[in-house]
Protein backbone atom coordinates (compact mmCIF):
# COMPACT_ATOMS: atom_id res chain seq x y z
CA UNK A 1 0.00 0.00 0.00
CA UNK A 2 2.85 2.37 0.85
CA UNK A 3 4.51 1.62 -2.48
CA UNK A 4 1.40 1.98 -4.60
CA UNK A 5 0.47 5.29 -3.00
CA UNK A 6 4.00 6.54 -3.59
CA UNK A 7 4.10 5.15 -7.12
CA UNK A 8 0.74 6.55 -8.21
CA UNK A 9 1.51 9.90 -6.60
CA UNK A 10 4.83 10.01 -8.46
CA UNK A 11 3.17 9.32 -11.80
CA UNK A 12 0.42 11.87 -11.15
CA UNK A 13 2.87 14.60 -10.17
CA UNK A 14 4.90 13.98 -13.32
CA UNK A 15 1.85 14.08 -15.55
CA UNK A 16 0.70 17.28 -13.87
CA UNK A 17 4.14 18.80 -14.28
CA UNK A 18 4.15 17.96 -17.96
CA UNK A 19 0.77 19.61 -18.48
CA UNK A 20 1.84 22.70 -16.55
CA UNK A 21 4.94 23.10 -18.66
CA UNK A 22 2.96 22.52 -21.83
CA UNK A 23 5.53 20.20 -23.30
CA UNK A 24 4.94 18.68 -26.67
CA UNK A 25 4.86 14.94 -27.11
CA UNK A 26 8.17 13.40 -28.20
CA UNK A 27 8.92 9.90 -29.37
CA UNK A 28 10.01 7.41 -26.74
CA UNK A 29 13.81 6.96 -26.57
CA UNK A 30 15.52 3.90 -27.99
CA UNK A 31 17.85 1.99 -25.67
CA UNK A 32 21.27 0.35 -25.56
CA UNK A 33 21.93 -2.18 -22.80
CA UNK A 34 25.68 -2.42 -22.23
CA UNK A 35 26.73 -5.71 -20.66
CA UNK A 36 25.24 -9.13 -21.38
CA UNK A 37 25.80 -10.88 -18.05
CA UNK A 38 23.52 -12.11 -15.30
CA UNK A 39 21.78 -8.86 -14.43
CA UNK A 40 20.96 -8.00 -18.04
CA UNK A 41 20.23 -11.43 -19.55
CA UNK A 42 20.10 -13.95 -16.70
CA UNK A 43 23.11 -15.83 -18.10
CA UNK A 44 26.36 -16.69 -16.33
CA UNK A 45 29.44 -18.45 -17.76
CA UNK A 46 27.88 -21.81 -16.80
CA UNK A 47 24.40 -21.08 -18.18
CA UNK A 48 21.20 -19.70 -16.68
CA UNK A 49 21.84 -18.06 -13.31
CA UNK A 50 20.88 -20.08 -10.25
CA UNK A 51 20.11 -16.89 -8.34
CA UNK A 52 16.81 -14.99 -8.28
CA UNK A 53 17.96 -13.30 -11.50
CA UNK A 54 17.65 -16.31 -13.77
CA UNK A 55 15.50 -14.33 -16.24
CA UNK A 56 17.72 -11.30 -16.02
CA UNK A 57 16.47 -7.91 -14.86
CA UNK A 58 17.55 -5.23 -17.34
CA UNK A 59 16.62 -6.99 -20.58
CA UNK A 60 13.23 -8.18 -19.31
CA UNK A 61 12.43 -4.75 -17.87
CA UNK A 62 13.25 -2.95 -21.12
CA UNK A 63 11.29 -5.43 -23.23
CA UNK A 64 8.29 -4.67 -21.02
CA UNK A 65 8.92 -0.91 -21.10
CA UNK A 66 8.91 -1.15 -24.91
CA UNK A 67 5.62 -3.06 -24.80
CA UNK A 68 4.20 -0.25 -22.64
CA UNK A 69 5.38 2.42 -25.07
CA UNK A 70 8.00 3.96 -22.78
CA UNK A 71 10.92 2.72 -24.92
CA UNK A 72 11.10 3.04 -28.69
CA UNK A 73 11.19 0.17 -31.17
CA UNK A 74 14.95 -0.30 -31.01
CA UNK A 75 16.74 -2.05 -28.17
CA UNK A 76 20.36 -3.10 -28.50
CA UNK A 77 22.50 -5.31 -26.30
CA UNK A 78 26.23 -4.82 -26.34
CA UNK A 79 28.87 -7.19 -24.99
CA UNK A 80 32.37 -8.04 -26.10
CA UNK A 81 31.82 -11.25 -28.07
CA UNK A 82 29.44 -12.05 -30.93
CA UNK A 83 29.60 -15.73 -29.91
CA UNK A 84 27.25 -15.03 -27.01
CA UNK A 85 24.32 -13.92 -29.22
CA UNK A 86 22.93 -17.40 -30.03
CA UNK A 87 23.01 -18.35 -26.33
CA UNK A 88 21.11 -15.20 -25.35
CA UNK A 89 18.48 -15.66 -28.04
CA UNK A 90 17.98 -19.30 -27.09
CA UNK A 91 17.72 -18.41 -23.42
CA UNK A 92 15.10 -15.72 -24.08
CA UNK A 93 13.13 -18.03 -26.38
CA UNK A 94 12.98 -20.76 -23.78
CA UNK A 95 12.50 -18.73 -20.62
CA UNK A 96 10.92 -15.34 -21.43
CA UNK A 97 7.51 -16.77 -22.27
CA UNK A 98 5.20 -14.11 -20.86
CA UNK A 99 2.06 -13.74 -22.96
CA UNK A 100 2.10 -9.93 -22.84
CA UNK A 101 5.72 -9.52 -24.03
CA UNK A 102 5.69 -10.74 -27.60
CA UNK A 103 8.53 -8.61 -28.94
CA UNK A 104 11.90 -9.79 -27.65
CA UNK A 105 13.86 -8.63 -30.67
CA UNK A 106 17.11 -6.74 -30.15
CA UNK A 107 20.19 -5.66 -32.05
CA UNK A 108 23.52 -7.00 -30.90
CA UNK A 109 27.07 -5.68 -30.77
CA UNK A 110 29.73 -6.67 -31.72
CA UNK A 111 28.52 -8.01 -35.03
CA UNK A 112 31.46 -10.38 -35.44
CA UNK A 113 34.22 -11.86 -33.33
CA UNK A 114 35.44 -10.34 -30.10
CA UNK A 115 35.68 -6.58 -29.58
CA UNK A 116 36.13 -4.98 -26.13
CA UNK A 117 35.36 -1.61 -27.76
CA UNK A 118 32.07 -2.72 -29.35
CA UNK A 119 30.30 -0.06 -27.30
CA UNK A 120 31.73 2.58 -29.65
CA UNK A 121 30.16 0.87 -32.64
CA UNK A 122 26.82 0.61 -30.86
CA UNK A 123 26.81 4.28 -29.85
CA UNK A 124 27.27 5.38 -33.47
CA UNK A 125 24.00 3.66 -34.34
CA UNK A 126 21.95 5.54 -31.74
CA UNK A 127 21.02 9.18 -31.37
CA UNK A 128 21.42 11.90 -28.72
CA UNK A 129 18.48 11.70 -26.35
CA UNK A 130 18.34 7.90 -26.40
CA UNK A 131 19.00 6.01 -23.16
CA UNK A 132 21.49 3.36 -22.11
CA UNK A 133 22.24 1.11 -19.16
CA UNK A 134 25.76 0.05 -18.16
CA UNK A 135 26.09 -3.31 -16.36
CA UNK A 136 29.67 -4.28 -17.07
CA UNK A 137 32.75 -4.92 -14.87
CA UNK A 138 33.46 -1.98 -12.55
CA UNK A 139 36.69 -0.92 -14.23
CA UNK A 140 34.91 -0.44 -17.59
CA UNK A 141 32.16 1.87 -16.31
CA UNK A 142 34.09 5.10 -16.77
CA UNK A 143 35.06 4.68 -20.41
CA UNK A 144 31.62 3.40 -21.48
CA UNK A 145 29.73 6.08 -19.55
CA UNK A 146 32.03 8.81 -20.84
CA UNK A 147 31.54 7.74 -24.46
CA UNK A 148 27.75 7.49 -24.01
CA UNK A 149 27.49 10.91 -22.36
CA UNK A 150 29.63 12.51 -25.06
CA UNK A 151 27.29 10.99 -27.64
CA UNK A 152 24.40 12.68 -25.81
CA UNK A 153 22.73 9.59 -24.34
CA UNK A 154 21.12 9.49 -20.91
CA UNK A 155 23.04 6.99 -18.77
CA UNK A 156 21.95 4.64 -15.98
CA UNK A 157 24.97 2.78 -14.62
CA UNK A 158 25.11 0.07 -12.00
CA UNK A 159 26.85 0.74 -8.71
CA UNK A 160 29.60 1.70 -8.25
CA UNK A 161 29.30 4.34 -10.93
CA UNK A 162 33.08 4.53 -11.10
CA UNK A 163 35.97 3.66 -8.78
CA UNK A 164 37.47 7.10 -8.23
CA UNK A 165 36.26 10.54 -7.23
CA UNK A 166 38.17 12.11 -10.12
CA UNK A 167 36.34 9.94 -12.68
CA UNK A 168 33.01 10.62 -11.00
CA UNK A 169 33.54 14.37 -11.20
CA UNK A 170 34.55 14.15 -14.85
CA UNK A 171 31.38 12.27 -15.79
CA UNK A 172 29.23 14.77 -13.88
CA UNK A 173 30.91 17.58 -15.79
CA UNK A 174 30.29 15.93 -19.18
CA UNK A 175 26.66 15.19 -18.31
CA UNK A 176 26.12 18.83 -17.34
CA UNK A 177 27.77 20.06 -20.54
CA UNK A 178 25.62 17.76 -22.71
CA UNK A 179 22.41 18.36 -20.75
CA UNK A 180 21.76 14.67 -20.14
CA UNK A 181 20.90 12.53 -17.13
CA UNK A 182 23.58 10.52 -15.34
CA UNK A 183 22.08 8.15 -12.77
CA UNK A 184 23.36 5.28 -10.63
CA UNK A 185 21.16 2.18 -10.49
CA UNK A 186 20.75 1.66 -6.74
CA UNK A 187 17.33 0.06 -6.47
CA UNK A 188 17.18 0.05 -2.66
CA UNK A 189 16.05 3.67 -2.92
CA UNK A 190 12.83 2.42 -4.52
CA UNK A 191 12.11 -0.33 -1.99
CA UNK A 192 9.04 1.03 -0.18
CA UNK A 193 10.48 0.01 3.20
CA UNK A 194 13.91 1.55 2.62
CA UNK A 195 12.27 4.63 1.11
CA UNK A 196 10.01 5.02 4.13
CA UNK A 197 12.96 4.49 6.49
CA UNK A 198 14.92 7.21 4.72
CA UNK A 199 12.11 9.71 5.10
CA UNK A 200 11.83 8.90 8.81
CA UNK A 201 15.60 9.26 9.34
CA UNK A 202 15.45 12.73 7.82
CA UNK A 203 13.51 14.07 10.84
CA UNK A 204 15.03 12.16 13.77
CA UNK A 205 17.78 14.59 14.79
CA UNK A 206 21.53 14.14 14.66
CA UNK A 207 23.17 10.94 13.44
CA UNK A 208 24.84 8.58 15.90
CA UNK A 209 25.56 5.09 14.57
CA UNK A 210 24.87 3.00 11.45
CA UNK A 211 25.78 -0.59 10.68
CA UNK A 212 24.96 -2.61 7.58
CA UNK A 213 25.71 -6.07 6.29
CA UNK A 214 25.26 -7.43 2.78
CA UNK A 215 26.51 -10.71 1.38
CA UNK A 216 26.24 -13.09 -1.54
CA UNK A 217 27.04 -16.83 -1.63
CA UNK A 218 30.48 -17.96 -2.65
CA UNK A 219 29.05 -19.59 -5.78
CA UNK A 220 28.77 -16.03 -7.18
CA UNK A 221 32.55 -15.95 -7.45
CA UNK A 222 32.10 -18.15 -10.51
CA UNK A 223 30.10 -15.34 -12.13
CA UNK A 224 32.67 -12.75 -11.04
CA UNK A 225 35.81 -14.79 -11.64
CA UNK A 226 37.05 -12.61 -14.51
CA UNK A 227 37.32 -9.52 -12.32
CA UNK A 228 36.89 -10.31 -8.61
CA UNK A 229 39.98 -9.20 -6.74
CA UNK A 230 41.57 -7.94 -9.97
CA UNK A 231 39.73 -4.87 -11.19
CA UNK A 232 37.37 -4.38 -8.25
CA UNK A 233 36.48 -5.68 -4.79
CA UNK A 234 33.47 -6.71 -2.71
CA UNK A 235 33.18 -3.29 -1.08
CA UNK A 236 32.76 -1.49 -4.40
CA UNK A 237 30.32 -4.18 -5.48
CA UNK A 238 28.07 -4.58 -2.42
CA UNK A 239 28.89 -1.95 0.22
CA UNK A 240 27.92 0.59 -2.42
CA UNK A 241 24.22 -0.22 -1.82
CA UNK A 242 24.10 0.73 1.85
CA UNK A 243 26.68 3.49 1.50
CA UNK A 244 24.37 5.11 -1.05
CA UNK A 245 21.32 4.62 1.17
CA UNK A 246 23.07 6.14 4.19
CA UNK A 247 24.45 9.10 2.23
CA UNK A 248 20.94 9.72 0.88
CA UNK A 249 19.40 9.43 4.35
CA UNK A 250 21.92 11.88 5.84
CA UNK A 251 21.37 14.67 3.30
CA UNK A 252 21.14 17.93 5.23
CA UNK A 253 22.12 16.17 8.49
CA UNK A 254 25.71 14.93 8.35
CA UNK A 255 28.66 14.29 6.02
CA UNK A 256 31.41 11.59 5.96
CA UNK A 257 34.87 12.88 6.88
CA UNK A 258 37.19 9.86 7.17
CA UNK A 259 37.36 6.15 6.31
CA UNK A 260 39.35 3.28 7.78
CA UNK A 261 38.92 -0.14 6.14
CA UNK A 262 39.66 -3.68 7.30
CA UNK A 263 39.27 -7.01 5.53
CA UNK A 264 39.27 -10.82 5.80
CA UNK A 265 40.77 -13.24 3.29
CA UNK A 266 41.32 -16.93 2.59
CA UNK A 267 38.13 -18.38 1.12
CA UNK A 268 38.02 -16.45 -2.17
CA UNK A 269 41.74 -17.08 -2.65
CA UNK A 270 41.11 -20.85 -2.58
CA UNK A 271 38.27 -20.56 -5.09
CA UNK A 272 39.95 -18.13 -7.50
CA UNK A 273 43.57 -19.12 -7.04
CA UNK A 274 44.67 -15.52 -6.48
CA UNK A 275 44.61 -12.80 -3.84
CA UNK A 276 41.09 -11.51 -3.17
CA UNK A 277 39.41 -10.16 -0.03
CA UNK A 278 36.48 -12.22 1.28
CA UNK A 279 34.86 -9.53 3.41
CA UNK A 280 35.48 -5.79 3.72
CA UNK A 281 34.32 -3.41 6.46
CA UNK A 282 34.43 0.36 6.07
CA UNK A 283 34.58 2.28 9.36
CA UNK A 284 33.43 5.79 8.47
CA UNK A 285 33.44 8.83 10.73
CA UNK A 286 30.58 11.25 10.08
CA UNK A 287 30.30 14.87 11.20
CA UNK A 288 26.85 16.22 11.96
CA UNK A 289 26.17 19.74 10.73
CA UNK A 290 25.53 20.61 14.38
CA UNK A 291 29.18 19.76 15.13
CA UNK A 292 28.76 16.39 16.88
CA UNK A 293 30.19 13.10 15.59
CA UNK A 294 28.70 9.80 14.43
CA UNK A 295 30.19 6.67 12.90
CA UNK A 296 29.16 3.89 10.53
CA UNK A 297 30.25 0.34 9.73
CA UNK A 298 29.45 -0.98 6.25
CA UNK A 299 30.33 -4.67 5.78
CA UNK A 300 30.02 -6.78 2.63
CA UNK A 301 31.08 -10.33 1.74
CA UNK A 302 30.94 -12.73 -1.20
CA UNK A 303 31.91 -15.92 0.62
CA UNK A 304 28.59 -16.60 2.38
CA UNK A 305 27.19 -20.11 2.55
CA UNK A 306 24.00 -21.00 0.70
CA UNK A 307 21.02 -20.06 2.84
CA UNK A 308 17.35 -19.12 2.58
CA UNK A 309 18.17 -15.97 0.56
CA UNK A 310 20.58 -15.17 -2.23
CA UNK A 311 21.74 -12.01 -0.48
CA UNK A 312 21.68 -11.18 3.21
CA UNK A 313 21.04 -7.45 3.53
CA UNK A 314 20.15 -5.41 6.57
CA UNK A 315 20.94 -2.23 8.47
CA UNK A 316 20.51 -0.58 11.87
CA UNK A 317 20.64 3.18 12.37
CA UNK A 318 20.69 5.05 15.69
CA UNK A 319 19.64 8.66 15.52
CA UNK A 320 19.25 11.30 18.22
CA UNK A 321 15.52 10.63 18.62
CA UNK A 322 14.99 7.05 17.44
CA UNK A 323 16.41 3.77 16.16
CA UNK A 324 15.56 2.31 12.75
CA UNK A 325 16.38 -1.19 11.54
CA UNK A 326 15.48 -3.05 8.35
CA UNK A 327 16.04 -6.66 7.29
CA UNK A 328 15.54 -6.40 3.54
CA UNK A 329 16.19 -10.10 2.95
CA UNK A 330 13.28 -11.39 5.00
CA UNK A 331 9.76 -10.18 4.28
CA UNK A 332 7.82 -12.93 6.06
CA UNK A 333 7.27 -14.95 2.87
CA UNK A 334 8.84 -18.44 2.83
CA UNK A 335 8.71 -21.33 0.36
CA UNK A 336 10.02 -24.88 0.87
CA UNK A 337 10.13 -26.72 -2.47
CA UNK A 338 11.33 -30.21 -3.37
CA UNK A 339 14.59 -30.05 -5.28
CA UNK A 340 15.00 -26.36 -4.46
CA UNK A 341 14.99 -26.17 -0.69
CA UNK A 342 13.88 -23.52 1.77
CA UNK A 343 13.85 -19.90 0.65
CA UNK A 344 12.75 -16.47 1.81
CA UNK A 345 11.11 -14.86 -1.20
CA UNK A 346 11.00 -11.16 -2.02
CA UNK A 347 8.68 -10.39 -4.94
CA UNK A 348 8.81 -6.74 -3.88
CA UNK A 349 12.20 -6.65 -5.66
CA UNK A 350 11.49 -8.64 -8.83
CA UNK A 351 8.54 -10.85 -9.65
CA UNK A 352 9.16 -13.36 -12.41
CA UNK A 353 6.13 -15.53 -11.75
CA UNK A 354 3.38 -14.75 -14.30
CA UNK A 355 -0.25 -14.17 -13.40
CA UNK A 356 -3.02 -16.67 -14.17
CA UNK A 357 -3.06 -15.53 -17.81
CA UNK A 358 0.67 -15.95 -18.25
CA UNK A 359 1.35 -12.22 -18.21
CA UNK A 360 4.42 -10.48 -16.81
CA UNK A 361 3.29 -8.48 -13.77
CA UNK A 362 6.60 -7.38 -12.24
CA UNK A 363 6.12 -3.67 -12.89
CA UNK A 364 5.64 -3.00 -9.17
CA UNK A 365 9.02 -4.38 -8.11
CA UNK A 366 11.61 -1.87 -7.01
CA UNK A 367 14.14 -3.57 -9.29
CA UNK A 368 11.86 -2.57 -12.18
CA UNK A 369 10.89 0.87 -10.87
CA UNK A 370 14.53 1.93 -10.66
CA UNK A 371 14.78 1.69 -14.46
CA UNK A 372 11.31 3.05 -15.12
CA UNK A 373 12.03 6.20 -13.10
CA UNK A 374 15.24 6.66 -15.10
CA UNK A 375 13.40 6.31 -18.42
CA UNK A 376 10.60 8.62 -17.24
CA UNK A 377 13.14 11.27 -16.23
CA UNK A 378 15.02 10.96 -19.53
CA UNK A 379 11.73 11.38 -21.39
CA UNK A 380 10.90 14.49 -19.38
CA UNK A 381 14.31 15.92 -20.23
CA UNK A 382 13.60 15.19 -23.90
CA UNK A 383 10.41 17.21 -23.40
CA UNK A 384 12.18 20.21 -21.86
CA UNK A 385 13.02 19.46 -18.22
CA UNK A 386 16.57 19.95 -16.92
CA UNK A 387 18.71 17.07 -15.59
CA UNK A 388 19.32 18.96 -12.33
CA UNK A 389 15.56 18.88 -11.69
CA UNK A 390 16.08 15.27 -10.60
CA UNK A 391 19.01 15.69 -8.18
CA UNK A 392 16.74 15.51 -5.12
CA UNK A 393 14.61 12.63 -6.37
CA UNK A 394 17.02 10.28 -8.15
CA UNK A 395 20.57 9.01 -7.43
CA UNK A 396 22.14 11.28 -10.01
CA UNK A 397 25.87 11.68 -10.53
CA UNK A 398 25.80 15.15 -9.00
CA UNK A 399 24.07 13.98 -5.81
CA UNK A 400 26.20 10.90 -5.12
CA UNK A 401 29.77 12.22 -4.94
CA UNK A 402 30.03 11.25 -1.26
CA UNK A 403 29.25 7.64 -2.17
CA UNK A 404 32.23 7.33 -4.50
CA UNK A 405 34.41 9.25 -2.03
CA UNK A 406 33.66 6.69 0.72
CA UNK A 407 34.22 3.68 -1.56
CA UNK A 408 37.48 4.96 -3.02
CA UNK A 409 38.71 6.01 0.43
CA UNK A 410 37.98 2.46 1.61
CA UNK A 411 40.09 0.94 -1.14
CA UNK A 412 42.91 3.42 -0.47
CA UNK A 413 42.74 2.69 3.24
CA UNK A 414 43.17 -1.05 2.64
CA UNK A 415 46.11 -0.44 0.32
CA UNK A 416 47.80 2.14 2.55
CA UNK A 417 46.95 0.65 5.94
CA UNK A 418 45.70 3.95 7.36
CA UNK A 419 42.64 6.17 7.57
CA UNK A 420 41.81 8.37 4.56
CA UNK A 421 40.19 11.77 4.97
CA UNK A 422 37.39 13.18 2.80
CA UNK A 423 37.86 16.92 2.24
CA UNK A 424 35.26 19.45 1.09
CA UNK A 425 35.40 22.77 -0.75
CA UNK A 426 33.94 26.04 0.55
CA UNK A 427 30.55 25.14 -0.89
CA UNK A 428 30.38 21.87 1.02
CA UNK A 429 30.96 19.68 -2.08
CA UNK A 430 33.43 16.78 -1.87
CA UNK A 431 36.78 18.07 -3.13
CA UNK A 432 39.41 15.36 -2.67
CA UNK A 433 40.75 12.51 -0.56
CA UNK A 434 43.85 12.82 1.60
Amino acid sequence: LVYWRQFVTGIFSRQTLKMKRGREHVEAPNAILFGTGEYTTGLTPSGQAKSDKGLGVVGLTFFDLRTRGKIGDRIAMCGTSADKLPKIKDHFRQNLTFTNIQNKEFEFFPKNGRDPKAYMEALKMYEPGDVCTVFTPDDTHFEICKAALQRGLHVCVTKPMVKSLAEHKELVSIAKEKGVLLQIEVHKRFDPIYNDARQRLQVLGDFGYFTSFMSQPKIQLETFKDWAGLSSDISYYLNSHHVDFHVWAMQGIAKPVSVYATSSSGVAEKILGRACEDTITLNVTWKNLSGSTGHALYTSSWVASKSDVHSQQRFFCQMEKAEVSVDQAHRGYYVAEDGVGFSSCNPLYIRNKPDSLGRYVGQGGYGYISFERFVDAATEIRQGAKPEDFDKELPTGASTLQVTAILEAGRRSLDLGRAVSILYDAGGVVDRLE
